[in-house]
């Protein structure tokens, strides 16, 4: 068997092994910050009476919510800090010998149980597209949404994995990771609409790929984003995959080569 079909053959009984923590976590992952968001647009429009944020209604902003709930299910897990930890512990040597590629090795592993909820969040989105959201929403924009989210899914792992690489230099790239994470939070449109964001602030978030973790498939899946957006954000990500895949072989290259495995 090709050895990436059994990595993902592998990731699937690894994350599906313990069936209801993996639903727990799903759930948990879904409703605190739906909830949290909740909360916050229920006291701006409602308890303070405004009509409108940033030119967004009530009724928006919770389909935002909705939708944004969906592909952040899809966002990047955590096989960079992995990767870090490897390194770290010399655990590396053990998959330098073996005959695959071990970032693709790491990622595909990592990424079966994104692609088992990217597909229950595509079937609930379309649910929702054609009963609860806009008449703009549709099947379709939902899943090129879903496209676009996967390929934020496949950046946030290549921006770790350059990242992870500065272990080989610090021995630890932990809190390099952890700040990382931060700013996907903040600047994926996960906790927020990126709207929101003043105009003057604007360019901060455009000039990162983060915005198509979360945000920008909300956009389209909302009808906000035209067609033609939608075509040029998808260039935009695969430009961005083109430039990390350059980065990651050219900071692992250099961190093989200073490699020492001697543990942590």
């Amino acid at each position: 068997m090709n050895w990436r079909l059994a990595a993902l053959k592998n990731g699937f009984k690894d994350y599906t092994a313990y069936r209801v923590e993996f639903l727990m976590e799903i759930l948990g992952n879904a409703i605190v910050p739906a909830a949290i968001q909740w909360v916050l647009w229920y006291a701006i429009f409602k308890t303070d009476g405004a009509t409108e944020l940033a030119g967004m209604t009530y009724v928006q902003m919770l389909h935002y919510t909705l939708v944004s709930v969906l592909f952040n299910q899809v966002r990047g897990g955590d096989q960079d800090f992995e990767l870090a930890e490897m390194i770290r512990t010399g655990q590396l040597s053990n998959y330098l010998i073996r005959p695959v590629g071990l970032i693709q090795f790491i990622y595909i592993r990592g990424v079966a149980s994104k692609l088992l909820i990217s597909a229950l969040s595509l079937a609930i989105g379309i649910v929702l597209s054609v009963s609860v959201l806009s008449s703009e929403a549709s099947p379709l924009r939902m899943i090129g949404a879903m496209l676009l989210a996967l390929l934020g899914n496949v950046i946030h792992f290549q921006i770790g994995a350059v990242l992870s690489a500065m272990a080989f230099r610090w021995e630890d790239a932990y809190g390099l990771l952890m700040v990382k994470n931060m700013a996907v939070s903040i600047l994926s449109g996960e906790l927020l609409p990126l709207n929101l964001f003043p105009e003057s602030m604007s360019w901060i978030w455009k000039s990162t790929p983060f915005y198509l973790y979360v945000f920008g498939p909300a956009q389209y899946a909302l009808g906000e984003w035209t067609h033609l957006e939608f075509v040029r954000q998808l260039g935009v990500a695969f430009l961005w995959i083109f430039v990390l895949w350059v980065l990651i072989r050219f900071t692992w290259g250099l961190g093989i080569k200073k490699y020492v495995s001697l543990g942590g």
